[in-house]
C-alpha cells in the first residue's frame, strides 16, 4: 500500500497541473487563474497564469477575517536588547497596512522596487509584508552588508525607497548601518527617492533632510493602505545571491507559486497545523528568513519567532532551549553550524537540561550539509527526529526532505532523505545521461519547476539560462554532485567544484568531513582540494576542536588521518590536517571552502562580501603557512 508521501509525489510528477490545483484552492484568490501551468515560452514556465491574488492579504488579512485575529503571529525574541514583543494577527496587520500607507503616501506603487536593509527587528517583517501588500517589489539586503556590496544591489533593483534602520547589534556589538548605506547611496548610481530609517535607541543616525524620513513619525499620520491585487505571475520579491563572480545574481520570485508552495510546505515538510509554533533560526537577509520566518508559516496561520541573537554569547549555548521552552516552538529550523557551536560550548549538552522541551517535537537542519556527528548530537540530547533536508536561494523551498506531515522515514545519516513532492530529481553524467543508483554525478531537477521557484533572474533571462540551463538541456542544474541510493534517498556529496580529483579517483570532500567530524574531539572541520604536482590534488583538513579539549593537537591530527585511511582507504590520500581556532564563514554559516582553497593554492582572492569575521582569512594563511601551504609555498 502506497504512503500519503509516495501518493504525493507520484501524483506531482505524473499530474503537476492537478496537484498543485489542488494545493492552490487552499489559498485566497481574486481571481482563479486560468492555467495551473503555462508552458507556452520554454523554458521560461509560469505558475497560476491569470490568476489574481494579494501575499499580503493571504499572510495577515485572511487570518483576521477568519478567527485567528487575537492569536499570536509575530513573536519577536531580542536577547541582545532583553525584549520579547508578540503582535497578534490583528495587531500585525494594522501596523502592516499602516507602514505600507506610508511607501503609498511617498508613491510607491505596484511593480516599484523597495529595498530594505534592516537588521533582525519586527519592523524589517513588517516592511517586507506592507510591499507584498501594495504590490511593490521588496528586494532584503543583509543588515551591516558593506557599502559596495549594496551599491551594486541598488543599482540592479533601481528601488524607489530604502528602508533601514540606524543600527544592527551583533552580540555585543552595535553596528551602525546609516553611515553604510549613505556611502552605498553616494557610490550607486542609481538614487532612492527617498529612505524611511527606524531610529533605534542604541544609536542615532544623521538625517539627510528631504531624503529621509523617520518611521516612527510617519506612522503616526499614516493612512493604512489596502491589498492590492496582483497577478499571480508578477514579481514579490528579488533576492540577490553573493555570486562568485562580481555581479550577483537576482533571484525572482512571483506571487502566486511562491504563496501555493510555501503553505503547502508547512504541513507536508514540516509537520505545522495553523495554531503551532515555528521557529527558523536564520536572518530575513537570507532565502530560509523570507519563506520561513515571514512567509509560510504567516500563510498557514502559525506563528513564527524573529530572533534577534546568536546560537551561543547571547548570553550563552543555551538561548535555544530557552526560546523553545518559552514560546512552545513545535519545530525549529536553524543551520547546522548553529548546532555545531552549540555542541563546541556545550559538549554534553547540559544547558539542555534547564529547559522544559516537551512541547518540542522535530528539528531540522539545512543551508549547509549536516554532518552524521551533529545529527547524532543533537538526536541524543535533544530526543526528537533531526531532519536534514537540502535546498537553494533559487529553489525557496526544499528539493530533497524527510516530509514529516506526509511519512516519516528512517534517516540515513549524511542524506537529505527523498525528493519532495513536485521535484523531479535525477543524477546525470557530463554527457546528460542519468547514471546508475549510486553512482555519483550532477543532481539535476527535471523541468519545469514547481512553483515557488525561480522563474527568470531579474531582468536577466539570457543569465538565467546560461547559468542554471544550458549545461543540462532539460534540467536545472543544482551544482551540487551526489547520488541517489536504490531506496531513493538522495545523497548531497558536496558543490560540484568540490569533487576532488585525486591521481584519477573522483572524490567527495563531504564524504571525508564526515569521517573528521566522527572524531569526539572535533567540533567542526572542513575539507578542501588543493593543487598537488603529483596527483593533480591532494585533501588537506582543517580541525575547530571541543571547548575544554586539552590534548596535543598534532595527537588529534595523526587520529583523524587515520580514520579517514580507514574508512575511506588510501586512495583519498589524506595525509595532513590542522587545528585552528576557527573557520571563516558566511553570515549564513555556509564555510568559505573556495576561498581557503585559494589561500592554499597561492592565488589571488577577493574577501567574499557575505564573510562574517574577515580577520579569520589572516588566521586561515597562518595556519597553512604552518603546514607548508599558501605563501610559504614556492
Amino acid at each position: 500500500m502506497t504512503n500519503a508521501y509516495e501518493a504525493a509525489y507520484e501524483e506531482s510528477i505524473r499530474d503537476p497541473e492537478a496537484f498543485w490545483g489542488k494545493a492552490a484552492e487552499d489559498c485566497h484568490w481574486y481571481k482563479r487563474w486560468d492555467k495551473v501551468l503555462d508552458d507556452s515560452n520554454k523554458p521560461f514556465y509560469r505558475w497560476f497564469a491569470g490568476g489574481v491574488l494579494n501575499t499580503c492579504y493571504n499572510a495577515l488579512d485572511f487570518h483576521v477575517e477568519n478567527g485567528r485575529a487575537d492569536q499570536a503571529a509575530l513573536i519577536y525574541d531580542s536577547p541582545v536588547t532583553d525584549t520579547i514583543k508578540t503582535y497578534t494577527y490583528r495587531e500585525l496587520r494594522d501596523e502592516t497596512a499602516k507602514f505600507a500607507g506610508v511607501l503609498a503616501g511617498q508613491g510607491v506603487a505596484k511593480g516599484d522596487r523597495v529595498l530594505i536593509y534592516m537588521p533582525m527587528i519586527a519592523e524589517a517583517a513588517i516592511a517586507m509584508l506592507a510591499c507584498a501588500r501594495i504590490g511593490a517589489i521588496h528586494s532584503v539586503v543583509f543588515g551591516g552588508f558593506a557599502a559596495k556590496e549594496l551599491a551594486t544591489r541598488i543599482n540592479d533593483a533601481k528601488p524607489k525607497a530604502i528602508v533601514s534602520a540606524s543600527c544592527g547589534i551583533e552580540v555585543k556589538k552595535v553596528i551602525q548601518y546609516k553611515p553604510l548605506l549613505d556611502a552605498a547611496i553616494d557610490m550607486a548610481e542609481h538614487k532612492p527617492e527617498f529612505c524611511v530609517i527606524l531610529q533605534r535607541p542604541m544609536a542615532k543616525a544623521e538625517m539627510i533632510v528631504g531624503r529621509d524620513i523617520d518611521w516612527t513619525e510617519a506612522m503616526v499620520s499614516a493612512k493604512p493602505a489596502d491589498c492590492v491585487p496582483v497577478a499571480a505571475t508578477d514579481p514579490l520579491y528579488i533576492l540577490y545571491t553573493s555570486g562568485t563572480t562580481g555581479q550577483p545574481k537576482g533571484v525572482v520570485r512571483d506571487n502566486g507559486g511562491h504563496l501555493v508552495a510555501l503553505k503547502w510546505t508547512m504541513k507536508a515538510i514540516y509537520d505545522i497545523d495553523a495554531g503551532d509554533v515555528f521557529w527558523a533560526a536564520s536572518d530575513v537577509g537570507w532565502v530560509v528568513g523570507h519563506s520561513y520566518i515571514v512567509y509560510a508559516p504567516l500563510f498557514k496561520g502559525a506563528t513564527t519567532i524573529l530572533f534577534e541573537g546568536k546560537p551561543v554569547g547571547t548570553p550563552d549555548a543555551g538561548v535555544f532551549w530557552r526560546v523553545i521552552s518559552q514560546h512552545n516552538v513545535k519545530s525549529q529550523f536553524t543551520a547546522p553550524t548553529a548546532f555545531r557551536a552549540i555542541k563546541r560550548d556545550d559538549p554534553k549538552g547540559e544547558l539542555i537540561k534547564k529547559y522544559d522541551l516537551s512541547n518540542f517535537k522535530i528539528l531540522f537542519l539545512a543551508g549547509e550539509r549536516s554532518d552524521p556527528d551533529t545529527i547524532q548530537w543533537s538526536e541524543n540530547n535533544l530526543k526528537v527526529p533531526v531532519i536534514d533536508h537540502w535546498w537553494q536561494t533559487e529553489t525557496g523551498w526544499a528539493i530533497a526532505a524527510n516530509c514529516m506531515g506526509l511519512h516519516q522515514y528512517p534517516v540515513k545519516y549524511g542524506s537529505p532523505t527523498k525528493a519532495v513532492p513536485g521535484w523531479n530529481l535525477q543524477v546525470v553524467d557530463a554527457n546528460n545521461q542519468q547514471v546508475a543508483p549510486g553512482e555519483i554525478g550532477a543532481l539535476v531537477v527535471k523541468l519545469p519547476l514547481p512553483p515557488g521557484t525561480l522563474p527568470t533572474l531579474y531582468k536577466n533571462d539570457d543569465r538565467f539560462v546560461e547559468a542554471y540551463l544550458d549545461e543540462f538541456p532539460g534540467y536545472y542544474k543544482t551544482a551540487d554532485a551526489g547520488y541517489i541510493d536504490e531506496e531513493g534517498y538522495a545523497y548531497v556529496m558536496a558543490r560540484t567544484d568540490d569533487i576532488i580529483n585525486v591521481a584519477g579517483h573522483r572524490l567527495s570532500t563531504g564524504a571525508m568531513e564526515e569521517v573528521l567530524a566522527d572524531h569526539p574531539d572535533v567540533a567542526e572541520c572542513a575539507v578542501l582540494g588543493v593543487e598537488d604536482k603529483l596527483k593533480g590534488q591532494i585533501p588537506i583538513g582543517f580541525l575547530v576542536l571541543n571547548a575544554g579539549v586539552d590534548r596535543p593537537a598534532e595527537e588529534i591530527q595523526k587520529e583523524v588521518v587515520q580514520m579517514v585511511r580507514d574508512r575511506i582507504g588510501p586512495v583519498a590520500a589524506f595525509k595532513t590536517a590542522t587545528v585552528v581556532n576557527r573557520l571563516p564563514k558566511t553570515r549564513s554559516g555556509k564555510i568559505l571552502r573556495g576561498t581557503i582553497q585559494k589561500i592554499a593554492d597561492n592565488k589571488e582572492y577577493k574577501v567574499p562580501a557575505t564573510i562574517d569575521d574577515p580577520a579569520i582569512l589572516g588566521e586561515m594563511e597562518a595556519a597553512l603557512k604552518g603546514i607548508g601551504y599558501g605563501t610559504a609555498r614556492q
